[in-house]
C-alpha cells in the first residue's frame, strides 16, 4: 500500500445515501493518494477503514451495477 499522509489532511464528505437526519451516516475521503478511508460521521475521532483505491472503485462499480 502506498505511503499516505495522515487522516488529518483527509477531506471528508458524507455519502449521498446517508440519513439526512443524522442517523446512519458514512463519510469517505477521496483526496489521499492510493487509498480511500471510510468512517462513521457520528464518531469523527474514531477509527476509519482504509481501502486501496482500486478495491474501492470495484466496490462502488459493483453497487452501481447491482
Amino acid at each position: 500500500m502506498p505511503t499516505t499522509p495522515g487522516l488529518s489532511v483527509a477531506t471528508w464528505r458524507k455519502s449521498s445515501y446517508s440519513n439526512p437526519d443524522g442517523g446512519n451516516c458514512v463519510e469517505v475521503a477521496d483526496n489521499l493518494p492510493g487509498v480511500i478511508p471510510v468512517r462513521d460521521s457520528k464518531n469523527p475521532d474514531g477509527p476509519a477503514l482504509i481501502f486501496p483505491a482500486g478495491a474501492w472503485a470495484t466496490f462502488i462499480s459493483s453497487l452501481k451495477t447491482g
